[in-house]
């Protein structure tokens, strides 16, 4: 019983401090101060590894490491300021590289922005936009393919016939939505936009994202579809518009609740898949060309709320708001040819952990 009084005295005596005339003080707002690099200028603020408290005596043995495994480029941004800008192997800041598959998430932001504009809708089938006919499969299994299916990889079309995405080569291999496969498929959400928009590609691109956050660079032709090539700033401008949650200075470019909606599991097949977006800390993955399901995380190294935009030969942008930091990697394989994720990712956060922690 007197255990019982004394809980209840506690109650009350917490409920009465918490009515009292005083005023409750609210919870401190903390806001992120966000750096972003002017217009297309070349001026870009830095911040110092000593001013993080970071290790300074791993950045050589970093830098030795990415110069060895045929790196061009290395940027390490914390909260939008340069921490760490590297050119190595013959490359310099000037000079473009391609994006490779890195590149999709520059599709899966403008469909956003053009969903948000109300010029589509994601969960419409495909063949709203661009008519009926545009693969190999009957028509009643086409029609189950929807704008989210390309962007989620799972639009159920064989993966195995290459990376053409000519109507021949868009064959069926299982309905949408039920199988998961990395496909160059999610080029026909680019086809999409342009008819939505009346114009093309580039020019809705160009007007929407790369002109209003400062990127140069260019789609360029490779057999069927583009590729996106630029400067290694330009892709660092990408990644930081995403670590700040859609905005641009005082703008929003796309909204908060469409990249939490990309940067979360899109299915269930290849949990840790997105919009695009490969996601770490997640209980298993898939890797292109493979229908196995890995048990653990995409990246062990890396911190469990890591984001990545993944590309051939080890194209990379890692989006961390946990450190507060976005890192670039542009350059050759760093080992053997790879499509996204390679051993190099998980080699190259050890090197990062030592410099960062």
């Amino acid at each position: 019983m007197k255990s019982r009084f004394f809980y209840l005295f506690l109650l009350i005596t917490i409920y009465t401090s918490c009515s009292s005339s005083e005023p409750v003080t609210e919870p401190e707002e903390i806001t992120i101060d966000i750096y972003f690099p002017p217009g297309n200028s070349e001026t870009w603020e830095t911040k110092t590894i000593s001013s993080l408290g970071w290790n300074e005596n791993e950045l050589q043995p970093l830098l030795d490491f990415l110069e060895e495994k045929n790196t061009k480029s290395f940027i390490i941004l914390n909260e939008g300021k340069i921490v760490v800008e590297a050119y190595m192997n013959g490359h310099d800041e000037s000079k473009p590289w391609y994006w490779a598959s890195a590149g999709k998430t520059l599709t899966t932001t403008v469909s956003g922005i053009a969903q948000e504009e109300g010029l589509i809708n994601l969960n419409n089938k495909v063949s709203d936009y661009i008519g009926n006919g545009w693969t190999s499969a009957p028509l009643e299994k086409e029609n189950l393919i929807t704008c989210i299916n390309l962007l989620s990889m799972n639009s159920g079309l064989d993966d195995s016939i290459g990376d053409n995405v000519s109507k021949e080569n868009l064959q069926y291999a299982a309905d949408a939505g039920t199988r998961w496969a990395y496909h160059n498929v999610y080029v026909k959400m680019q086809d999409v936009i342009a008819q939505a928009s009346s114009t093309n590609w580039s020019n809705y691109f160009n007007t929407k994202l790369k002109d209003k956050i400062g990127m140069s660079g260019a789609w360029i032709q490779n057999n069927d579809f583009s590729v996106y090539w630029s400067n290694t700033r330009s892709m660092a401008r990408f990644g930081l518009m995403i670590y700040a949650k859609g905005m641009w200075n005082d703008n929003q470019i796309i909204s908060e609740a469409f990249l939490n909606e990309a940067t979360n599991t899109s299915q269930n097949i290849n949990k840790s898949y997105g919009y695009l977006w490969w996601l770490n800390g997640k209980e298993s993955y898939h890797l292109p060309a493979s229908q196995v399901k890995f048990p653990g995380k995409l990246i062990p190294n890396a911190p469990d709320d890591t984001f990545a935009a993944l590309g051939k030969n080890d194209q990379k942008i890692y989006v961390v708001p946990s450190k507060k930091i976005v890192v670039i990697r542009m350059g050759d394989s760093a080992s053997n040819i790879n499509f996204a994720l390679s051993s190099f990712d998980n080699d190259l956060w050890e090197k990062l952990n030592a410099v960062i922690k």
